[in-house]
């Protein structure tokens, strides 16, 4: 089959394209024909060999997100059958291959049918950003509705995702953002509040909008002094989602205020086999939720084929998307 594949750690024109066996089917596991994934900050850390630990053998197919058809079933699974239209975060990582291929060998407990009013590409914006954000909100923060929430980066491959379950799940929604068009995007995607962090500190927003108190829960999706910023506009035994957390940090703000701080790593349960079923069943709930017109990817207007991976990857690192970089399969 074809494929983009990697033969060392390095900058984004390391990919070669290559000709490589396709996947041997498995028990409990399916062959996706792939049709379209998307790029993920963890994609382009893979690739440049800054999280070793978690990288597949060289040479290596990379990318966990995966809209396609199921063209083989294994032996043992029941719940999908040839020509389904699945989803999922699959694989890219150790011990898997990945999507950048014509076809994905993928366990049937990360994959879920893909939502029926959305394209293969809006399908492949999906799983990680959303994943993460249902982890963090309602399995860490234990986010309920009437609460007052603070989502950090609107406009966000997870910030966009958070303002829309977070709104689904009954809390009132403030963002942050840079510029007045991003800040467009949070109220579009249903924020109560636009904050340009520009343009106000963090004390006067918390003045503004709380009376000084703080936001219940603070969903921080940015990391380093942002982490610290989260802790300063939470209120009093308020509740610290975070997705970056690499970073040395003053906790004083967290015990003196009886903070309660979680992290999410979502490819943690992806590396662990046992915790698959968990990211599958949270797919099927995200999928209803965008059926019901609740839920929908922001996807890049710049769209790439899997020829143009490197291209995608130095868009990525450029930091100029807009949500969501696709690419679709081309060959």
């Amino acid at each position: 089959m074809k494929a983009q594949i990697i033969q060392s750690f390095g900058e984004p024109s390391v990919f070669q394209f290559k000709e490589i066996s396709k996947p041997e089917l498995i028990p409990g596991h399916v062959l996706i024909q792939v049709k379209a994934t998307s790029v993920n900050p963890i994609d382009t850390k893979v690739r440049a060999g800054a999280v070793p630990a978690v990288a597949p053998e060289f040479p290596a197919v990379l990318h966990g997100d995966v809209a396609g058809l199921v063209s083989a079933v294994g032996e043992g699974v029941t719940q999908f059958k040839v020509g389904d239209e699945v989803f999922g975060c699959a694989g890219g990582f150790k011990g898997t291959g990945g999507a950048l291929a014509e076809f994905m060998l993928a366990d049937v407990d990360l994959l879920a049918h893909k939502p029926n009013n959305l394209t293969m590409e809006e399908a492949a914006a999906l799983p990680l950003v959303s994943i993460t954000a249902w982890e963090a909100l309602f399995n860490r923060a234990n986010l309920v509705p009437g609460q007052d929430i603070l989502i950090h980066a609107a406009a966000g491959g997870v910030g966009h995702i958070a303002i829309q379950l977070a709104k689904w799940g009954g809390a009132t929604v403030y963002t942050t953002a840079s510029s007045p068009e991003k800040l467009e995007i949070g109220t579009r995607l249903g924020a109560d509040v636009t904050i340009n962090y520009r343009e106000e500190s963090v004390h006067d927003y918390v003045q503004k909008y709380t009376d000084g108190k703080g936001f219940d829960v603070v969903f921080d999706t940015v990391g380093g002094e942002n982490l610290d910023r989260s802790f300063e506009a939470a209120a009093v035994h308020g509740t610290i989602a975070a997705i970056a957390a690499r970073s040395t940090h003053d906790l004083s703000p967290v015990h003196s205020k009886g903070l309660s701080l979680h992290v999410t790593f979502m490819l943690l349960k992806i590396l662990n086999k046992d915790m698959h079923k968990h990211y599958g069943e949270i797919l099927k709930k995200v999928a209803r939720i965008v059926e019901e017109g609740k839920l929908r990817p922001l996807v890049d207007p710049n769209k790439f084929t899997f020829d143009e991976v490197s291209k995608a990857h130095e868009y990525m690192e450029s930091g100029k998307a807009i949500g969501k970089i696709v690419l679709k399969n081309n060959w």
